[in-house]
């Protein structure tokens, strides 16, 4: 049995874990493990090499991917697509491991839909994926913001000054909630749900009034504006870019510093915004993502074994269990507004 490993999407702490343990439990079934650089893009270029033990040794504890990642859609053109199946052939490969978030399963599930043989586990630190409880990758990232947030307090307060901090999340605010929460935001903006600048600057008038000269927003890249003039033309998304991606998604990021410039009209008081960006994504995973990870790797050569293609390893509980790809990237996974109702106890 050749089994494929790709790493597609956004990069993500806790994949070199998830690429250990399957090479490990691999070699248990004497499998062969090959890796494919540089996400699906790799299927279409033919660059594959062969993953062995000297390959993973070293890696549980780094961040990033050691195959390499991007976000190219092979079956956005014919001929990229027609390339791909030719390399599952050249390269004998029986199986596709695919570990990404929305973009990559949902390419697994349509490449399953025509014949290749795909198991499916989930990544991404917005943790939005359907069907699993958490995502690798989510806990590290959620840990980094609260630590900057953490670090901010103490320089808001030094300065009585409004920090708004914008943290990751396209379509969902888990970061946001989580970090938030953990960090002692004194206002939390979600995409699922839409904001007006007036009552978040009331809420910050607010902790002035009484006695409090300082403040943390923290805000998801995602966040939807109520107020139209300062939105994109759908009026609810700040853009970086209007250009997009191969699975066409603009490019998010600036509304922390468009929140910054409004609450210090609105109030007066001076406002700062920092953008944690890519740090979410960096460096070293959570002894919980490099557990999760290896228990999502050694179940999805599980499935292999027991020859249960077209499905993905989620976590549902405390469990590992596998459910249909379709299900994962069927919609996104959003924020239950009944915990967004427990942070607004704290705002203000």
């Amino acid at each position: 049995m050749n089994i494929g490993i790709i790493t597609g999407g956004g990069d993500c702490p806790g994949l070199n874990a998830v690429i250990r343990a399957v090479v490990r439990r691999a070699l248990n079934y004497n499998y062969n493990c090959f890796g494919i650089r540089n996400g699906w893009k790799g299927l279409v270029d033919g660059s594959i090499e062969i993953l062995d033990l000297n390959s993973i040794s070293g890696i549980l504890h780094r961040g990033g991917t050691i195959l390499g990642t991007s976000r190219t859609n092979p079956l956005k053109r014919e001929e990229d697509e027609r390339l791909l199946f030719e390399n599952l052939k050249k390269f004998n490969l029986d199986v596709i491991c695919a570990i990404g978030g929305e973009d990559t399963l949902g390419v697994a599930q349509k490449l399953h839909e025509k014949g290749v043989k795909i198991v499916g586990i989930p990544k991404t630190i917005d943790n939005d994926l359907n069907a699993t409880d958490f995502t690798f990758g989510f806990d590290t990232a959620v840990n980094i913001a609260m630590e900057a947030i953490d670090r901010l307090h103490t320089t808001a307060e030094s300065h009585n000054r409004v920090i708004v901090v914008e943290v990751m999340g396209r379509h969902a605010g888990w970061i946001a909630v989580y970090a938030g929460l953990a960090g002692g935001a004194d206002v939390i903006l979600i995409p699922e749900k839409p904001f007006d600048l007036d009552e978040v600057s009331g809420y910050i008038k607010a902790r002035h009034i009484r006695g409090k000269n300082f403040s943390i927003v923290v805000v998801s890249e995602g966040a939807k504006l109520k107020t139209e003039n300062l939105a994109d033309k759908d009026g609810s998304l700040v853009l970086s870019s209007l250009s997009k991606d191969e699975f066409g998604h603009v490019r998010l990021g600036g509304i922390g510093n468009v929140i910054a410039q409004e609450i210090e009209k609105r109030t007066g008081f001076e406002t700062r915004a920092v953008i944690l960006g890519h740090i979410q994504r960096g460096g070293s995973p959570t002894a919980y993502d490099r557990v999760l990870g290896t228990r999502f790797g050694v179940a999805a050569v599980d499935l292999i074994r027991d020859s249960k293609f077209g499905r993905m390893v989620a976590l549902h509980g405390n469990e590992i269990v596998d459910v249909p790809l379709i299900e994962a990237v069927g919609e996104l996974k959003l924020v239950d507004l009944k915990l967004y109702e427990v942070a607004e106890v704290f705002f203000g």
